[in-house]
């Protein structure tokens, strides 16, 4: 038994789970384990997040925070945060990612579930919540810095392309020109990661509380379109243009005064961004992470980025793209970096 096993087991034993039976689940993109542990009347789940790697610290909070406004995060039952250690309340198995694979027939139902909890989201958010929240603002040093770079970090070497630092600051530079139409629309709660992957169809729960939501440990401070763009350009499948459209009206039919325009600029720029981004983070997840399944996504986002880029408000980005990623690039990269 290693270290860290002795410490999770002496976590579960001092939360009254010490003989319940632990059997792994299915991981995500991140560094964390999961395991469910199974009692005698009832499940939970052992989130494994080593300190030296990752916090438990943001999760709990979020958590707490949505758990506050009536949304259904995962009860938080025992915690050894300086270990990183969360014992959370099992929502099951049903994530509308699969539920969706098992019943296509089902998925506008479920796009409409997911988009009534973002619009009672942000409904319910409000100056007071934010400044008590205390999350980070999804600013440029996070949208352009950390994470539109990803791809001139590792897309761009991947397919062969060196990314000077001129060529890089030039891409910072048409970011931030695209960016600006995001002061057209209010800021919220962003989860950042809303998509079916981390979401829940929980049972014997009503309206919005039947969306379970997981994954919102990086939740800043940001953009309304963020986590609607997330949710219906989803990196991960298909998702019909019918209901894209229906649910972008849906969302703009519950904020009369929101200018629609101005929030359909808003939501291709978030959209644009986060494909960008997503590019890079893929090809890391299977250069440096061993992770190469992700890469079978990479077409996907090359037609979603595409076509956002022909939004006007992305004219700077997209003049980039065109100089510096011509069309024999925008390709799955090899498995292993060459350049």
């Amino acid at each position: 038994m290693t270290e860290r096993d002795s410490h999770i087991a002496d976590f579960l034993a001092a939360a009254g789970w010490g003989r319940a039976r632990r059997r792994p689940l299915s991981g995500d993109a991140s560094f964390r384990r999961y395991e469910r542990v199974e009692g005698a009347q009832r499940n939970a789940v052992l989130m494994d997040a080593p300190p030296e790697v990752e916090s438990v610290r943001p999760f709990r909070a979020v958590a707490e925070l949505l758990a506050d406004m009536g949304f259904s995060a995962p009860r938080i039952e025992a915690a050894d945060e300086d270990r990183g250690l969360l014992l959370l309340e099992d929502f099951g198995d049903r994530t509308f990612a699969r539920v969706l694979l098992e019943s296509p027939d089902d998925g506008p139902a479920l796009y409409t579930l997911a988009t009534d909890t973002l619009i009672a989201l942000h409904a319910a958010w409000s100056p007071a919540r934010a400044a008590a929240a205390a999350l980070p603002a999804y600013d440029n040093a996070l949208l352009v810095d950390r994470e539109a770079q990803l791809l001139t970090d590792w897309y761009l070497p991947a397919v062969g392309i060196r990314a000077d630092t001129a060529t890089r600051a030039a891409y910072a530079a048409a970011w931030t020109d695209s960016l600006r139409w995001l002061e057209a629309v209010p800021e919220t709660l962003v989860l950042r990661d809303f998509f079916p992957d981390n979401l829940m169809l929980l049972k014997g729960r009503a309206g919005t509380s039947a969306c379970g939501l997981l994954d919102f440990q990086d939740a800043v401070i940001g953009c309304c379109a963020y986590d609607l763009a997330s949710l219906l350009q989803d990196a991960r499948r298909d998702v019909p243009a019918q209901i894209e459209q229906a649910m972008i009206a849906r969302y703009l039919a519950a904020f009369p005064a929101l200018d629609a325009a101005a929030f359909r600029s808003a939501y291709t720029v978030m959209a644009a961004q986060r494909h960008a981004k997503v590019l890079g983070i893929f090809t890391r997840l299977a250069h440096r992470d061993g992770k190469p399944g992700y890469l079978r996504h990479i077409p996907r986002l090359w037609r979603l980025l595409e076509a956002a880029l022909e939004d006007p408000a992305l004219r700077p980005v997209k003049a980039w793209f065109d100089e510096t990623v011509p069309a024999g690039f925008r390709r799955i990269p090899a498995q292993e970096t060459t350049a």
